[in-house]
């Protein structure tokens, strides 16, 4: 687990997601959350509001890897506000509170791509974050809420479940003993406001909503593709090229999403099985359907590139790609 911890950390450049890399606009200013205040034990409290998001809209605005950054950034924000709290206090704060506020919980929230993305999320958490959550207090859960949880709950190992409390409508209660009421904001039962009086704490809790359509990518961005190639279910189709430079490549698949991974061959001759090949770039399952994937890798070393659509998890859809590979000049020669 640890080798492979150290591997996400390095694949997703962890080290430096908060200086250097910021999610676009769109998830900046859509995706509803924030941390606001800390817990009587000391530990940062983070929100959760469910009823402004807009799972389709912000799906297709910006690509399943931009969400899964942003949680990793997120994540590694509140791991360094442990740290600053331990040291403050002069005790081990090692994890967070979280409030999960399910108002507004509604059939837009379990769309299918909407939920795959989430239990993405929540794989990548519980891989890599597990001792970050201290407990999870869900509040205002409607009549919808039982079949939510039975989509998702699969992600979750029994430790993390264990740590979910569904409150009733005594949760203001609850969450005052947990959380100070000068810590907790006015509209979650406490009496912490913004400097301006937001009784919702707006500069540190984001509410999201409705994303406009100027967002949308696949509105906007109209890509010319020069091959298409249909990749039946539960199989794979490979493009080969031979490379030094880096490769660049855009795609998008009909109807439903697609894995998509790169690999370099290692042996000589014809075509060879994935599993002959050495994996430059792990193969994942992109919501190519959605928004249009755009991505480039500099080879290291000379080679026979093999670029993968990769459809054997589907056993009952056949996939229609579309797609541009591209050959880029190396740095210094490009005009």
């Amino acid at each position: 687990l640890c080798l492979q911890h150290v591997e996400f950390r390095r694949q997703m450049k962890v080290d430096t997601i908060i200086t250097e890399w910021k999610p676009p606009e769109v998830i900046e200013k859509f995706v509803s959350g924030g941390m606001c205040g800390y817990d009587r034990e000391g530990s940062p409290v983070w929100y959760d509001v469910i009823g402004p998001l807009d799972p389709k809209g912000l799906l297709l605005s910006a690509t399943k890897q931009d969400f899964l950054k942003t949680k990793i950034r997120h994540s590694e924000m509140l791991r360094l506000e442990c740290q600053r709290q331990s040291e403050k206090l002069g005790k081990d704060v090692e994890a967070i509170t979280l409030v999960y506020d399910c108002e507004g919980l509604g059939l837009k929230h379990i769309w299918k791509p909407a939920i795959e993305t989430y239990g993405e999320v929540l794989t990548m958490f519980e891989d890599n974050y597990p001792e970050g959550l201290k407990r999870v207090f869900l509040i205002k859960a409607p009549k919808l809420f039982p079949m939510a949880y039975n989509l998702i709950k699969h992600f979750l190992c029994e430790e993390t479940r264990r740590k979910i409390c569904i409150l009733g409508s005594n949760w203001q209660e609850v969450l005052c003993k947990h959380i100070d009421p000068e810590q907790l904001p006015v509209v979650y039962g406490g009496t912490l406001t913004d400097p301006d009086g937001d009784p919702r704490c707006r500069t540190m809790i984001n509410y999201g909503g409705t994303v406009p359509k100027s967002y949308y990518v696949q509105d906007s961005v109209k890509v010319q593709y020069d091959n298409s190639v249909t990749v039946s279910r539960g199989s794979n189709f490979h493009c080969e090229n031979v490379v030094l430079f880096p490769l660049r490549w855009q795609f998008a698949s009909d109807g439903a999403d697609i894995g998509f991974g790169v690999y370099r061959q290692i042996k000589e001759g014809g075509r060879q099985k994935v599993a002959d090949m050495l994996q430059v770039l792990p193969s994942e399952r992109y919501n190519a359907h959605l928004v249009p994937e755009d991505g480039c890798f500099t080879c290291s070393e000379p080679g026979v590139y093999v670029l993968c659509f990769d459809n054997t998890y589907s056993i009952l859809q056949s996939k229609k790609v579309s797609y541009n590979v591209e050959v880029l000049p190396p740095p210094g020669e490009q005009m």
